[in-house]
């Protein structure tokens, strides 16, 4: 009877998690575009990849690359690229995986984002200056090996976020049932503003409801939890040495660097300038995020950069 009664309990138990998993899947419906301008699709690996252009294609190219988490998506750069679109053809993809781009169960790696933002860059812009933030600043980095990219600007950049794989938490994120309600606890609101809050932002009167709404249900889009399990068990970090690899390059580069910064703190940035004889600029009352946090003060470092390096 125990016996039975333990089988009844776990089947119901997993009757209630499949239940919420599909109550929430429905109550995020569709999502948006990520950013106003023109949507096009890039086929990439039988993936289709959404990405916004705005601005005149005359300008020159300025490519857009957003960081990863739960939550990720071109969005992150909607504060900046109205006023970045005065001055120049900009450029910016949903990585697969995240976003309006396909999500199909793929298992994910550093190296395919690298990958893509190759053969992206190279079908899509000319002598582009990158953006790019947090860890796909590695992937930034590593594509510029083969691209002709005019600059990069990186912002806090990283190359590892977890301290080694963890190829069972991957597979318990990717399963059907329970790894999807894990994913939704990690993808709740509260939990995004946890994270916000913890590294991303340094004054959370900055993280406005429609940017929390818009997380939200990009987290919740059919596959979201894919990329994302690759993500936190440490398999979309990149195995190199930023500083090695930028010093490489022949490459004018730019690091922006939240002062406030904790998981990429400061004191790296420093060294990573010195290392690859890079420019650092500081943003203060900032932490990850400083081009979300203080748009105009990160559109006008933007400005003076590519401005400068055209007097060069």
């Amino acid at each position: 009877m125990k016996l039975r009664r333990l089988v009844g309990a776990g089947a119901a138990a997993v009757g209630l998690a499949a239940t919420g998993n599909r109550t929430l899947a429905s109550r995020a419906g569709s999502l948006s575009s990520a950013l106003p301008g023109r949507q096009h699709t890039y086929r990439w690996r039988g993936m289709d990849v959404s990405y916004t252009e705005s601005g005149e294609p005359t300008d020159p190219d300025l490519l857009l690359v957003h960081g990863i988490n739960a939550a990720a998506s071109s969005h992150e750069f909607a504060a900046v690229v109205e006023d970045l679109a005065e001055e120049f053809h900009v450029i910016a993809p949903d990585l697969p995986g995240f976003g309006n781009s396909e999500r199909p169960p793929l298992s994910y790696s550093g190296e395919l984002y690298s990958a893509f933002l190759a053969d992206f860059a190279r079908d899509t812009v000319e002598d582009a200056t990158c953006i790019a933030s947090s860890l796909s600043g590695a992937y930034a980095v590593e594509a510029a090996a083969d691209i002709d990219f005019e600059r990069l600007v990186l912002v806090c950049p990283t190359a590892r976020t977890m301290p080694t794989k963890r190829p069972r938490l991957r597979s318990l994120l990717r399963a059907p049932v329970v790894g999807t309600g894990l994913y939704n606890l990690i993808a709740s609101k509260p939990s995004i503003r946890y994270f916000n809050a913890d590294h991303g932002y340094y004054d959370m009167a900055n993280l406005t409801d429609e940017t929390l709404d818009y997380e939200w249900v990009s987290a919740h889009q059919p596959g979201a939890r894919y990329a994302p399990a690759s993500f936190i068990s440490g398999f979309l970090d990149r195995p190199i040495d930023l500083g090695k690899e930028l010093s490489d390059l022949d490459v004018p580069t730019t690091l922006v660097w939240g002062r406030e910064a904790d998981i990429t703190p400061l004191r790296q940035g420093r060294t990573l300038a010195e290392t690859a004889d890079a420019k650092l600029v500081v943003i203060d009352r900032a932490r990850l995020l400083p081009h979300v946090e203080h748009p105009r003060e990160f559109v006008g470092v933007i400005r003076e950069e590519l401005r400068g390096s055209e007097d060069q």
